[in-house]
């Protein structure tokens, strides 16, 4: 037979005190003395009591915990991002609940919807590539239920973003590879969507345009930047003519899988093209020579991002018209070290 649900009646009949100083107790009101709290405790432990909290959150309109939504779970980065974010919340007492938009805008509004619904205190998003508006978000914004944006962002003057310069660290790989000695440099890159390709992609013109390097159509190679895809623009750089002799690419997966095809091919690197990648992920040392690539610091942007966002649960103000710029840093390793070979 199944057991009966135990309620605090129960255990103040158990005890022999009132149903009242069990709630009071089991709620950690200090009128309670911590020894009468520990037998409370102790008691329902052993009856098997469970905590309502569904219907102690409907009364402190608070439920401690803050919504994850990340475009996909299966990357170096986000999970980095997820190991910050969920350090910084639990220390504060916070439980977080996660999902995954799988790159798509419909997913991301239903999930938004169940954040919602869920009453999360808070909302930290990635926004996935292909998403065209953030009207989803307006009910959190219109009840004043914070929401922050990282990596993937959008402008809102109810949220504040928190990402890195990536203008800037594109502009630093590219001058990189031209410092080397490439005059020819393709950069692999996603359709320019979302801020993080845009921004690349424009950091990438600058440093050509700054050393009287034109700019080509031909040299931005579009894709998804898995490292199937990276295989797939090798056969089109394979195919350019002259060849090219420095590769950007806008994530090292993408880069490592370019880099392997070209090897097959018998091209040698940096000898015959350089490379720079991107993030910094773990296969990047893996791979032979050594992938030069930007340092993102995806761990440090998930505990700043949950630490605004806690701070603000606290009562300090959301800075709605700032985006807070982490540092990145490139890293030059072997692939891209031309003029050393």
């Amino acid at each position: 037979m199944l057991q009966k649900e135990v309620t605090i009646y129960d255990i103040a009949q158990k005890l022999n005190i009132s149903s009242a100083t069990v709630s009071r107790a089991l709620n950690d009101d200090p009128v309670v003395s911590k020894k009468t709290r520990k037998r409370i405790f102790d008691a329902a432990d052993e009856m098997g009591y469970r905590l309502n909290h569904f219907a102690r959150n409907l009364r402190s309109q608070k439920t401690n915990i803050i919504g994850v939504i990340v475009p996909r779970l299966n990357s170096y980065f986000m999970s980095a991002v997820i190991s910050g974010i969920e350090q910084v919340a639990n220390s504060e007492g916070y439980n977080i609940i996660i999902s995954q938009s799988a790159e798509q805008w419909d997913k991301e509004i239903a999930n938004a919807k169940t954040m919602f619904n869920n009453r999360v205190d808070g909302l930290l998003v990635s926004l996935a590539y292909d998403t065209k508006n953030i009207a989803h978000f307006e009910p959190f914004f219109k009840r004043n239920i914070p929401v922050i944006f990282f990596d993937r962002v959008e402008e809102h003057n109810s949220s504040t973003n928190v990402l890195i310069d990536n203008k800037r660290a594109a502009y630093e790989a590219t001058k990189h590879l031209i410092e080397e000695g490439c005059k020819r440099i393709v950069h692999i890159t996603a359709i320019p969507k979302r801020n993080v390709y845009t921004d690349r992609l424009a950091g990438y013109k600058l440093a050509l345009a700054e050393h009287k390097i034109k700019f080509k159509e031909e040299y931005v190679v579009i894709s998804n930047l898995g490292q199937e895809d990276g295989a797939k623009a090798a056969e089109k750089i394979l195919h350019m003519q002259p060849l090219p002799d420095g590769v950007f690419v806008a994530n090292d997966n993408c880069a490592v899988g370019c880099m392997v095809a070209l090897k097959k091919a018998g091209i040698r690197i940096p000898q015959d093209i350089a490379f720079v990648g991107f993030n910094n992920d773990p296969v990047a040392t893996v791979v032979e020579p050594n992938l030069t690539t930007v340092n993102y610091p995806g761990y440090q942007i998930g505990a700043v991002a949950a630490r605004n966002l806690i701070n603000h649960l606290k009562g300090a103000p959301m800075y709605t018209t700032d985006s807070i710029i982490l540092k990145s840093e490139l890293i030059i390793r072997n692939s891209s070290k031309k003029s050393a070979s």
